[in-house]
């Protein structure tokens, strides 16, 4: 059958694999139907990500189906729809145990570490699958960038009556705002591209959004009552956003939270963070709770994920378009690949 491998940086390459075996003990085959491109596969391609390894097969936002379970599986059965949580932890490690399956010391990510949904099957282990009567596959598709926002925001923890400043309106950006907004607090979206900040105003619904300038610090205080959000979020994967962000916080408490990446160094002066007493968090991937909660929020009709999908690619094609997706002037927002 047809794959495609990201042979190295900027280099794809469709290959032709082997068929799945059936599944064994605890495992589901499953035939991929929609795979969501984001940031780690665009920065993968770009060979800026720290944690992927080469040669690959990518593919981690994936709506799929269940052909076959193997001895044991109860979750899911055969025709089942299911989102997949793409982070394959050893159950027996000390965070596993400790419910922190996304900080495994052994965890391999599917289309990172391990080969992903690139492919029309594949196996995993059923425990990671995680089912819906309802949801449609594109929807599916979004549940793993949603659940990134998911678990950022609990990492914040922003309450009614707090301000919640969310920096960067890429796909992670844009997840971590869906839960914000949840949270009852007043949300505010910071990004450097007007487009965006556009999309989040006229789609998103969200009354403040700033333009990065020299004024920010100022315009964060005009939309705060003067006293700076209580909850950053910074989703950027930025260095030099990430180290302005130190002194984003509001004092008494104020939490900074790294959603974003970089392997660059983050750096700041201790007294801007040390005088209001901030608090640094980051959150890694999500929790299997987070993908139970958002199949729910979506079935409900309290996220509506149609917005999202800005584009559209075959399989066949994908290769030649990927390119375009690197580039903000395309205006994408997710980019969806059709399997079948």
């Amino acid at each position: 059958m047809k794959a495609l491998l990201l042979e190295s940086p900027k280099n794809f390459k469709t290959i032709d694999i082997e068929a799945p075996s059936k599944p064994g003990p605890g495992e589901a085959l499953v035939r991929v139907h929609r795979i969501g491109i984001c940031g780690t596969d665009i920065s993968g391609y770009l060979g800026k990500m720290p944690f992927f390894s080469y040669p690959r097969i990518p593919g981690h936002e994936l709506g799929v189906e269940v052909v076959e379970v193997g001895e044991g599986v109860t979750n899911v059965r055969a025709g089942d729809r299911c989102s997949v949580e793409p982070y394959i932890n050893d159950p027996n490690s000390y965070a596993s145990r400790r419910g922190f399956p996304n900080c495994c010391e052994k965890l391999e990510v599917l289309g990172v570490h391990r080969d992903g949904g690139m492919r029309p099957h594949f196996l995993l282990p059923a425990r990671k699958l995680h089912p819906s009567k309802t949801l449609a596959f594109d929807q599916l598709a979004l549940v793993e960038t949603l659940a990134i926002g998911c678990h950022a925001v609990n990492r914040g923890a922003p309450v009614p009556g707090e301000s919640c400043l969310i920096i960067g309106a890429g796909p992670i950006g844009l997840a971590t705002l869906e839960f914000a907004k949840l949270s009852g607090a007043k949300t505010i979206v910071l990004d450097v591209n007007e487009a965006r900040l556009d999309f989040c105003k006229r789609v998103m619904g969200v009354e403040h959004t700033i333009k990065l300038a020299d004024t920010v610090v100022q315009d964060l205080r005009d939309a705060t009552d003067g006293h700076l959000p209580d909850v950053v979020i910074d989703a950027t994967g930025s260095s030099a956003s990430m180290s302005a962000a130190f002194g984003h916080v509001a004092p008494g408490g104020g939490r900074l939270v790294y959603v974003g990446i970089t392997t660059d160094e983050v750096k700041f002066k201790h007294p801007v963070f040390h005088r209001p007493e901030g608090t640094l968090l980051c959150s890694r991937n999500a929790l299997p709770a987070d993908f139970t909660r958002i199949i729910g929020l979506i079935e409900g009709g309290e996220i509506d994920t149609k917005p999202w999908i800005t584009h559209r690619a075959a399989f066949d094609e994908l290769p030649e378009v990927f390119p375009s997706y690197t580039k903000p002037e395309t205006g994408v927002i997710k980019a969806v690949v059709e399997v079948d």
